[in-house]
């Protein structure tokens, strides 16, 4: 197996395989150790048999093993199970969300190309596209991601690739994955979708037109906030030239990380349902509650798009935003009354997460642009965790308490 093969989803006897069956059983073909479950190959390089081997793997007339920034057995196997889950012909593994995101961005555009984006994204892509990809001569402008209409208006000639996070963070807004992968194919343009939020457990984006999908590995795919890493799946056309540029620019996945992202995508499938039915209950007790302004949740009856959520996603995931009454210290104080939910920058853990967006993750954007993305003054994002539910809605409701 190589990070340029396709994985084949039949077993022995030719019978398709659930996609999670396939992914789970799917491995790096074992050692002369039998063993039951794949090693880390802890390695930087790897032999060849001969100089005419060598010659061949550098002019990629046979596939095989370099060296670990190219490519690397545990790495392969993480990508390969993600392409499983979300229908992609190729992947590449990166050492971060962020270098997913920019390592996509960057291989894929040249000096004079545009790229449209959904105005709801995290703090750090924002840097990217305003501070950093400039220095190069690549534009950018922001559309509504609710509004079909804005993505229309917002097409250039030279646009290159649509960026979009659905559901966005922190705001919870979905983008209609299958009207915009309709306009993006009449264009010819790239539709690029950070999948973090619901991963492919939930929602797969490339069923509805997207050309690539991202995550910060980080998060759910871990679950358990032990590792950091990033993956973009797609068009292997595409795949192939981010994999040209991350190969001479070196954000490589490391072999330990790919490992521990490997055994963690095993359980994501029951992950994913657990944090959903723990958001759900905790979104129902937000609504009803007299000190909470507003919530959002995709699967909740109050989110303005809810119908378009349960037609793209297959459960409401593990994110819950709400606006307390008394706007930003009101928000402080509630969040440094919590008792049982940590307090980090982090989402995606088995244990539940308070975070306050509008000083922490998208603090460097100013107050117009928070406004513009929905970070209110007084948001607070939860990420729920696996804990048992009553106890989550406790510790809630005594720093509703405490923090009044």
């Amino acid at each position: 197996m190589t990070e340029e093969q396709t994985p084949d989803r039949s077993d022995a006897d030719g019978r398709i395989l659930h996609e999670d069956t396939s992914m789970i059983r799917l491995r790096t073909a074992p050692t002369h150790h039998r063993e039951h479950v794949s090693p880390i190959f802890l390695t930087s390089s790897f032999t060849f048999d001969d100089t005419e081997h060598g010659r061949a793997l550098f002019a990629r007339e046979i596939r095989g093993n370099i060296y670990s920034r190219f490519t690397n057995p545990t790495v392969e196997e993480f990508v390969a199970k993600m392409c499983i889950l979300e229908n992609a012909d190729a992947g590449v593994g990166l050492a971060s969300g962020m270098s997913a995101v920019f390592t996509t961005l960057a291989g894929l555009t040249n000096s004079g190309d545009h790229i449209l984006a959904s105005r709801s994204l995290f703090g750090s892509t924002h840097q990217i596209l305003q501070r950093i990809l400039p220095r190069w001569g690549i534009e950018h402008s922001y559309a509504v991601p609710t509004d079909i209409r804005s993505w229309e208006a917002g097409f250039r000639p030279n646009t290159r690739i649509v960026l979009v996070e659905t559901p966005s963070n922190p705001a919870l807004d979905l983008v209609d994955l299958q009207e915009l992968a309709a306009l993006c194919r009449s264009r010819d343009v790239i539709l690029f979708v950070d999948n973090v939020f619901a991963t492919p457990a939930l929602q797969k984006p490339m069923r509805f037109g997207a050309d690539l999908v991202m995550h910060s590995a980080t998060k759910y795919i871990d679950g358990q906030g032990r590792t950091v890493g990033g993956v973009v799946v797609g068009k292997r056309r595409l795949i192939d030239e981010i994999r040209t540029f991350a190969r001479h620019t070196g954000p490589a996945l490391s072999p330990f990380n790919a490992w521990t992202l490997s055994r963690s995508l095993e359980t994501l499938s029951v992950r994913m349902q657990r944090h959903s039915e723990n958001a759900a209950a905790i979104a129902d007790y937000l609504a009803d509650h007299k000190e909470v302004e507003t919530i959002r949740y995709p699967h909740h009856p109050s989110h303005p798009q809810v119908e378009l959520a349960r037609r793209q996603m297959k459960l409401g995931g593990g994110i819950v935003s709400f606006v307390i009454k008394g706007g930003l210290e009101r928000g402080q104080r509630f969040i440094d009354a919590l008792e049982t939910c940590s307090l980090t920058a982090n989402l995606g853990d088995v244990r539940t997460i308070a975070t306050h967006p509008a000083s922490t993750t998208h603090s460097s954007l100013s107050d117009e642009e928070r406004e513009h993305a929905g970070i209110l003054p007084g948001l607070i994002r939860l990420s729920v965790g696996l804990e048992y539910v009553e106890d989550i809605l406790e510790d809630l409701q005594q720093a509703f308490e405490r923090s009044r």
